[in-house]
């Protein structure tokens, strides 16, 4: 291991088994050339070249520690592991917001709906805190030993990342010494700070944010100049007479300064035109000129000034983030080469310059954890060079199979005999089919919308949707002819292997699953033969008035019941079921198959409990055998369904409450 003092030497210095010299004209090899006197051993230098090969990948910094153990801490840090840990701490710690009070979860924002939070007991979320604090302490102590004492002292992130965890258990010690009843924790304000310092996208962000302030500051400022002078010139303009147009303009926008000033900042953006200029332009149009005015100057030059300096600035940036990334690339490569060039063999060196075998570079190539694609083009590219020791240009010249993109190749089409069916498979894996069907998915998307216009006044229950469920239907049908046309054309794997089929499959597949869902039709004779069909049924239909109906009385919870020449008739059939009068009856059943339950008491004149929605009882004398009897003259509500368990028969209809009392059974 190097010595505690050794951050600051050059990598493969004295200080860390190499030498300080350079050949003439190599200004870059003074941090990773090896020394010829004292010779490290072949699989620390393997090691260096793979982690100075991984580094160039992933367009990572060279400069940290190089000595066998702590190589091996740093491969472990940026591992999939270690990293996907921090990352779960990082997104454990910012979903306490959700749980921490005041809790976040609940059905409804509204706090006059929805029910108390769940409060976790103090101590819960605080030991979550606590253990992501102590893997962010661990990051950061792994940080400050690889890349040295240096660079964690230059490097203005590390330092506000110890700033921040030591606030943060201060403050978290503080609130479990008072058990969870401090006022403030201030830890949550610094919470946010844990995925900026992780994230380079962000970080770049942020840099770039700061170097585009001086340019920003100055269309700023003449933004404010601009608001300013219009601002007073509108409250000078707009004091007119009282009950007048001007006097309007000016209570409504301009009473006062505040009021002015945030009128025209939102002007700038038009959020309120042009219902700022109104009171005004409704006495004399010529008032609109003040306003126009403001507008082109503001809004038309100097916000596109501001949105034109944002984004050179971006840009500028931008270029200059991708030129780093690549210089951090060629450095990562050149180091990787003087490691491999300054052996021949294990346990020997070679002269400077005579180049790198290919064998020791395949070598490291397999230790290096790259993708299988990138690797594989890699180890091509090496083995076309045979025997021949590689330069360093040619070095530089193999890794740029990195930048390559892979083009994924599709399964091969199946292969038909018939020419008929060649035909075919060509008629339909042909992209002007994938034309047809966006074509036939857009005209399913416009009925859609065109009944959804027409039946904007209707309720969603009372809507005949029988024309739209027979074209959805046909729609349906078609994405399942053409996801079967193009299996046949393109073959199973080679359907799977498009994203867009594999999403059209999951989608016709959700859609035959909806439909499947929809009314029922009860078709056949016998109970042996019965099944159910899901079609659309028109409104008018008989059972699709009958499920509107039932829909529209499901609110009903309270039982009428009448006796009227030995029928009794119920509103709703759970609630006469409850009481025990009626059965439940399928609609499909014939009357004579139902069964068949007892009749009311036989004592007449007994009374007759009329159960409520809140579920109160109300009495009144019950009368049989009379035609027109009533329930104690008390009028309820109509009836839209009813079913009598004496006669077994059905009636649809409403039946409304005559003079005090229900019309009788004419069955």
């Amino acid at each position: 291991m190097a010595k505690p003092g050794a951050e600051s030497d050059p990598l493969l210095g004295r200080a860390r088994g190499g030498s300080g010299d350079c050949p003439a004209g190599l200004a870059t090899c003074r941090s990773v050339q090896a020394s010829p006197g004292a010779v490290a051993s072949w699989g620390l230098r393997i090691d260096q070249a793979v982690v100075f090969i991984e580094d160039a990948i992933k367009y990572r910094s060279i400069n940290h520690r190089v000595d066998a153990r702590s190589l091996w801490l740093y491969r472990w840090y940026y591992s999939d592991l270690c990293q996907g840990t921090l990352n779960f701490a990082i997104y454990l710690i910012l979903s306490l917001a959700f749980i921490e009070t005041p809790s976040s979860l609940s059905r409804t924002a509204d706090v006059r709906y929805r029910s108390p939070p769940w409060e976790p007991p103090c101590g819960l979320t605080e030991s979550v805190e606590v253990l992501c604090l102590l893997v962010f302490v661990a990051d950061l102590s792994t940080k400050g030993y690889l890349f040295g004492r240096a660079h964690f002292q230059k490097n203005l992130w590390l330092l506000a990342y110890l700033g921040v965890l030591i606030v943060s258990l201060v403050d978290w010690t503080v609130s479990v010494s008072l058990l969870c009843r401090e006022p403030l924790r201030v830890r949550r304000l610094l919470r946010p700070f844990f995925l900026l310092q992780n994230s380079s996208m962000m970080k770049k962000t942020l840099k770039c944010i700061r170097w585009s302030l001086p340019q920003m500051a100055s269309v700023g400022l003449l933004l404010a100049i601009h608001l300013c002078f219009f601002t007073m010139f509108g409250m000078l303009l707009f004091a007119g007479e009282k009950d007048d147009g001007q006097n309007r303009e000016r209570m409504t926008y301009f009473r006062n300064l505040p009021d002015a000033l945030t009128s025209l900042l939102v002007l700038l953006t038009t959020a309120n035109n042009p219902d700022v200029m109104i009171p005004a332009y409704s006495r004399n149009r010529a008032y609109a000129i003040f306003f126009i005015v403001f507008t082109l100057i503001g809004s038309l030059f100097l916000m596109n000034l501001l949105t034109a300096i944002i984004y050179s600035r971006f840009r500028g940036y931008l270029m200059q983030s991708l030129q780093t990334s690549l210089f951090r690339r060629r450095l990562g490569t050149r180091a990787a080469y003087e490691v491999l060039s300054s052996m021949s063999g294990k346990g020997e060196a070679s002269p400077q310059g005579v180049g790198v075998k290919p064998q020791n570079l395949l070598h490291v190539l397999r230790k290096v954890q790259l993708n299988s694609f990138h690797k594989q083009a890699l180890i091509e590219k090496v083995c076309s060079y045979g025997d021949v020791p590689l330069s360093a240009s040619e070095f530089q010249r193999i890794f740029n199979e990195l930048d390559k993109t892979v083009v994924k190749e599709h399964p091969a089409r199946p292969e038909y005999q018939s020419p008929f069916l060649q035909s075919a498979q060509f008629l339909f894996g042909h992209y002007y089919f994938d034309y047809l069907g966006n074509f036939i998915a857009l005209g399913n998307l416009v009925s859609i919308c065109v009944f959804l216009v027409l039946d904007a006044d209707v309720l969603p229950g009372d809507r005949d949707d029988f024309i739209l469920g027979i074209l959805n239907c046909i729609f349906i049908l078609y994405y399942v002819l053409e996801m079967l046309l193009k299996v046949f054309a393109l073959g199973l794997r080679g359907y799977l292997s498009y994203p867009s089929n594999v999403f059209d499959g999951l989608l016709t597949t959700v859609l035959l699953e909806a439909t499947d869902a929809g009314p029922a039709v009860t078709v056949g004779h016998g109970a042996a033969a019965e099944h159910a069909h899901r079609v659309p049924v028109p409104a008018h239909h008989p059972e699709h008035e009958v499920s509107v109906r039932l829909q529209q009385a499901a609110d009903w919870a309270y039982l009428k019941l009448f006796s009227g020449s030995g029928c009794v008739w119920a509103e709703r059939p759970s609630a006469a079921i409850s009481s025990g009068w009626l059965s439940e009856v399928p609609l499909s059943q014939s009357a004579t198959s139902r069964p068949q339950r007892a009749h009311p008491p036989s004592n007449q004149q007994a009374d007759c409990g009329l159960r409520s929605q809140v579920g109160g009882l109300r009495q009144g004398p019950w009368h049989s055998g009379l035609a027109g009897a009533g329930l104690g003259g008390v009028c309820e509500r109509e009836c839209v369904w009813a079913t009598c368990v004496g006669c077994g028969r059905e009636r649809v209809g409403v039946y409304r409450c005559v003079g005090g009392c229900w019309s009788r059974c004419m069955g």
